[in-house]
């Protein structure tokens, strides 16, 4: 077989907040395997990217977000070029995408409501059940820590809304507070690796405010096999091979899905799932279907 060559595109360390150096960590050890199953890798950063006036290369794998980039890529998916994570699916992951696409999908999720950051109304409020709110920005990832808000009322998730408005975002989700434990998982799709633990055991998280809000791990038990098709099943629904997300667990055992994120960091399994990446990355390549 003649020497793959394939280009990675990392991601700007703006849309890393809090794990800038996990995510160098993961994509480096990817380009490390493919290179060990003789791949040419070419890497660069989004605005590289960006500035190049000609892609040489027929496949890329790529952890970019930027939109603009994202949008490139699309283009050249659209010309034949393969992308891992397709770029498709990771516009699929921004938050009103991913809402739509979970719902769409009937996977177990948060009750979730799309709505202008002009909003003013009380019918999503009203049917919301539970104490308090999560108001999420719609347009793109969590960037910053105010883009995942907790509201302890109507009046404060409207005055974030309003922010959000003053920040020139469009929409936001408004999803209800689920009581239980928070479980993160990644996984790659096509194989068998799947990791999930307890992110506050272990200091692995971007924002506290769960924690805040609904305390410690209870350590409910759970199937955690179940839990891995149903994330499967969500990654499929968007689009992505390369996947990770959170999850709560409720007393009963019962489990949704609260967030889904195109090729996460893998901090805590990196070692182990970098092989597994690199594999499924490496099959989409050379598979014709």
């Amino acid at each position: 077989m003649n020497e793959i060559e394939i280009l990675g595109v990392h991601r700007n360390k703006k849309y890393s907040p809090n794990h800038i150096g996990n995510d160098d960590a993961i994509f480096s050890l990817t380009a490390k395997a493919l290179e060990a199953m003789g791949c040419k890798v070419t890497i660069c950063c989004e605005d590289e990217f960006l500035a190049l006036k000609e892609v040489q290369q027929p496949r890329i794998f790529t952890m970019a977000r930027q939109k603009q980039v994202v949008a490139r890529l699309q283009e050249l998916e659209n010309s034949g070029v393969k992308v891992v994570n397709s770029a498709f699916g990771i516009e699929n992951c921004f938050r009103t995408n991913l809402t739509r696409a979970l719902n769409e999908h009937h996977i177990p999720v948060a009750d979730s409501y799309i709505v202008p950051t002009s909003y003013d109304q009380e019918t999503v409020f009203d049917d919301i059940k539970g104490k308090g709110y999560w108001i999420k920005r719609g347009d793109f990832h969590a960037i910053h820590k105010e883009d995942v808000s907790f509201a302890a009322s109507r009046e404060e998730a409207k005055e974030i809304l309003r922010e959000y408005a003053l920040r020139d975002i469009p929409d936001a989700v408004i999803s209800e507070n689920l009581v239980g434990d928070l479980v993160k998982f990644y996984g790659v799709r096509g194989t068998d690796f799947f990791f999930w633990f307890y992110p506050y055991d272990n200091n692995h998280h971007k924002y506290a405010q769960y924690q805040q809000v609904n305390g410690n791990s209870a350590y409910y038990s759970f199937d955690s096999a179940h839990l891995q098709q149903v994330a499967t099943e969500a990654a499929k629904a968007v689009g992505i091979s390369i996947y990770g997300g959170d999850a709560i667990v409720g007393q009963d055992g019962q489990f949704r899905i609260i967030d889904l994120n195109d090729w996460p960091s893998f901090a805590p399994c990196r070692d182990q799932a970098a092989g597994h990446i690199a594999g499924r990355i490496f099959q989409e390549f050379t598979n014709d279907n």
